[in-house]
């Protein structure tokens, strides 16, 4: 993430596994990837999470919160969004990792990818953000990535925010279209 030559795929965090697809991708180039679940909780959709899955502001949405780690410093904080009908009593509401991650609980659940949709933007952290990344520089931007993700029929289920220090300088996308 916070080097030029790390060029990693979407792939493997959009399709069901039985592991770690973060800790996978860190290994394989001689690094330490882990996730720490800083919060899982019912709360009222925000209006630009309730547009991107298409119900009504306010409504009951499951919101779990990851700090991504790679080397034992923080390098990103991931937000994702499920309506309350599809993720509460489920692990997705709750605060221990997955058995082979959220993406594998949705397919179980009827969920998998038909689209996804991303928008990259900077912008400056907010306060909680800036101590989550450690950020030195209270000037240093975040880059704020915002991927939706939708059934072959085009319901939206998953909206992720995921927020890294404008340090990693450089981010790269490759997807193969099946």
């Amino acid at each position: 993430m916070t080097d030029d030559r790390w060029v990693g795929s979407s792939t493997p965090y959009l399709t069901p596994s039985a592991g770690d697809a973060w800790g996978s991708e860190a290994a394989q180039r001689g690094r330490s990837g882990t996730q720490r679940i800083l919060s899982a909780e019912e709360v009222s959709a925000p209006v630009a999470i309730a547009e991107a899955l298409q119900i009504p502001p306010g409504s009951p949405v499951v919101r779990r919160e990851r700090l991504i780690v790679l080397d034992e410093r923080p390098i990103e904080v991931a937000r994702s969004f499920w309506p309350a009908a599809i993720a509460r009593d489920t692990a997705l509401a709750g605060t221990g990792k997955i058995r082979g991650g959220a993406v594998s609980l949705l397919a179980d659940l009827g969920y998998a990818p038909g689209s996804i949709e991303e928008s990259i933007q900077t912008r400056p952290p907010t306060a909680s953000e800036g101590k989550e990344l450690q950020l030195a520089d209270a000037g240093e931007w975040v880059l704020v990535l915002t991927r939706t993700i939708t059934t072959n029929h085009g319901a939206p289920y998953e909206v992720s925010v995921m927020v890294s220090p404008g340090r990693v300088g450089r981010l790269h996308y490759s997807m193969k279209v099946d």
